[in-house]
């Protein structure tokens, strides 16, 4: 088939049951069935609360899911890439903590992402109310074809008479009463205070230097996208904080894709940069910091007079300088993955932690479980990680210890790093100086930052929903060491010749978006880059012939594939358009007997 061709009509496959070990969440301990949902419009969100495009993914559904009530049910369907992920109670604050509204089932061994051939993270299945699936798109901006169909859904179903309005399953949690919930970071301000971003009640808490007495809350309290006073801004899961100059600290407002600045004596805020859009492929990069758009900047650090941002949302460094009012990129190409060198080639995978010295920035690559940093030239260095699928809890040379989803790192006074390890609840050390990774401390909840207050060190347990103090100790915790790779089956394929479709069918109403040159993109490489005899690169072509290395046993597949189509309507001039994007790393296995065929569906059905 055409890859890239719109279905004469639609494909539907019997959907498999829903099954997952951990059980279902917000239903109040109701057990449910696939049956359950009969009559509605079901629409599955394949998710691990790790993953920055799944919390694209999460806020995108967020108005479907409310305009669409009576008629459609979100199923978050949690299937785990770390080990961390796979503990229920991190699934359970994972909902909480991301304001997840709808029924979610823990499939710990990924059951049911086998059964419906899942091979991305995010991935979302439309099961009509006849209970066949009709629709899957794997990444980021569906929402708009998702709508589309399910108004499709919903008339065809009424006239058949198979369509069930009502309420959905979903049963709200009760509130905790505690003064923090999820922090995500912290700073200590010029006057000993502390300054925390309290993430799932969108404000910012000014603690005294117990860092458990509130002093202020900044910020409504309500997600949204609000300058202005103390008590009325607001701000949509903020993250990290940095001292702009002593009078103001720069935050990043995750979630409106903006940074804001907060004047520290009135506890006013203001944007500083981006529009509140999410950035895409083909948008502009560099300009006026209020005119660009960013993408879940999740931390910032001042570095060589400008501000960096970890942007998290396109596995990118960025910077804005206050002095010209402008924002850019710094490092990264937007391809997921761990490649070191100059910044312009750079891969990251979702940076998450930043941490300045005089000659370094450091920062926490949560994804592929590594401590980086960056030269005042701009050139990318690794010091623990190896890639994305490999992480654990192991000490010793920096050649061969494992992180497990880092998000902090905080420079130490003896030019060591203190990295916050957060799917191991650890504290560890990297000392440049014997290339030697430490356990500082353990039985941590989930820490996401820490800050140094006099010889001491203040974690953020982010899970524990407060601010724990220790004392940076001597000698290092020992721990036993722990290796572990992401849980998924590779994919047998065979050696040599292999096709690669990327199946993309434009929503109903909308055509490939031509008018300035090819609307589709696929950039194929590997992990180890031995692997592909033939096929690495770019190309405009959604289908291409791979050789696979008969002497690479195993190894990874990276596929990047952007797809932007268009309102297919003549009279109108300027038709809405839209762009669909996401990136597979799929683990491959070497064998005579595996496929030479290799589908991955970024929108619609492989038929």
């Amino acid at each position: 088939m055409n890859a890239a061709s719109p279905a004469p009509r639609r494909v539907r496959v019997r959907a498999p049951e829903l099954v997952g070990k951990g059980g279902w969440l917000n239903t109040g301990g109701k057990e449910l069935r696939l049956a359950d949902f009969r009559g509605r419009v079901l629409i599955l969100d394949f998710w691990t609360f790790c993953c920055i495009n799944c919390l694209h993914v999460l806020d995108e559904l967020r108005e479907l899911e409310e305009k669409h009530r009576d008629t459609v049910v979100i199923v978050g369907v949690h299937s785990p890439k770390f080990a961390h992920e796979a503990e229920h109670q991190a699934v359970v604050d994972a909902v909480e903590r991301y304001g997840v509204e709808h029924p979610v089932l823990d499939d710990p061994e990924l059951v049911t992402w086998k059964q419906y051939a899942v091979r991305a993270w995010p991935t979302l299945v439309v099961i009509d109310p006849e209970g066949y699936v009709v629709a899957q798109h794997a990444g980021e901006g569906h929402a708009h074809a998702i709508e589309r169909l399910v108004e499709e859904l919903e008339a065809e179903h009424a006239a058949k008479g198979t369509l069930r309005r009502g309420d959905g399953p979903y049963v709200a949690p009760e509130p905790e009463p505690t003064v923090l919930r999820f922090p995500g970071k912290a700073l200590a301000l010029p006057g000993g205070n502390l300054l925390v971003s309290d993430t799932t009640r969108h404000q910012l808490v000014e603690l005294e230097e117990d860092g458990e007495t509130v002093v202020r809350r900044i910020g409504s309290g309500v997600r949204g996208f609000v300058d202005g006073a103390a008590g009325e801004a607001g701000f949509s899961e903020p993250q990290g904080l940095a001292l702009l100059d002593e009078g103001a600290v720069v935050v990043a407002d995750t979630v409106n894709h903006a940074l804001r600045r907060v004047d520290l004596a009135t506890g006013a805020v203001t944007t500083l940069a981006g529009t509140g859009r999410q950035w895409w492929q083909g948008s502009p990069t560099s300009g006026p910091a209020r005119e660009i758009d960013l993408s879940s900047p999740w931390d910032v650090a001042l570095f060589g007079g400008r501000v960096w941002i970890a942007m998290a949302g396109v596995h990118q460094l960025w910077a804005y300088d206050p002095a010209a009012g402008t924002v850019e990129v710094t490092a990264g190409t937007t391809n997921e993955g761990l490649v070191d060198g100059p910044g312009s080639e750079a891969w990251f995978a979702q940076p998450s932690g930043l941490a300045a010295t005089a000659d370094r920035l450091w920062l926490a690559d949560s994804e592929t479980s590594a401590l980086r940093w960056v030269d005042p030239d701009g050139s990318v260095h690794t010091a623990v990680g190896t890639g994305l699928f490999d992480f654990g809890h192991r000490d010793g040379a920096a050649g061969q210890a494992l992180l497990q989803h880092p998000l902090g790192v905080t420079a130490l006074p003896d030019g060591s790093v203190a990295v916050s390890d957060t799917y191991n609840h650890a504290l560890r050390r990297y000392d440049p100086a014997t290339g030697e990774v430490t356990t500082l401390a353990t039985d941590l909840r989930e820490p996401s930052d820490a800050v140094l207050v006099g010889d001491d060190i203040v974690v953020v347990e982010s899970a524990r929903h407060r601010l724990t103090r220790l004392r940076l100790p001597e000698e290092a915790v020992r721990v036993e060491s722990v290796a572990h790779r992401t849980q998924r089956a590779a994919t047998d394929v065979s050696p040599g010749a292999v096709r690669l479709d990327v199946i993309f069918q434009a929503p109903a109403g909308q055509k490939l978006d031509t008018r300035y040159g090819p609307s589709t993109r696929l950039l194929v490489s590997a992990t180890p880059p031995e692997l592909l005899l033939a096929g690495e690169g770019a190309g405009t072509d959604l289908s291409r012939e791979l050789e696979l290395n008969p002497a690479v046993g195993q190894g990874v597949l990276h596929v990047s594939a952007m797809a932007a189509s268009c309102d297919d309507d003549p009279a109108n001039d300027y038709p809405a358009c839209h762009v669909h994007q996401q990136d597979w790393g799929v683990p491959v296995r070497l064998t005579p007997s595996g496929t030479d065929r290799l589908p991955l569906v970024l929108a619609g059905m492989d038929a």
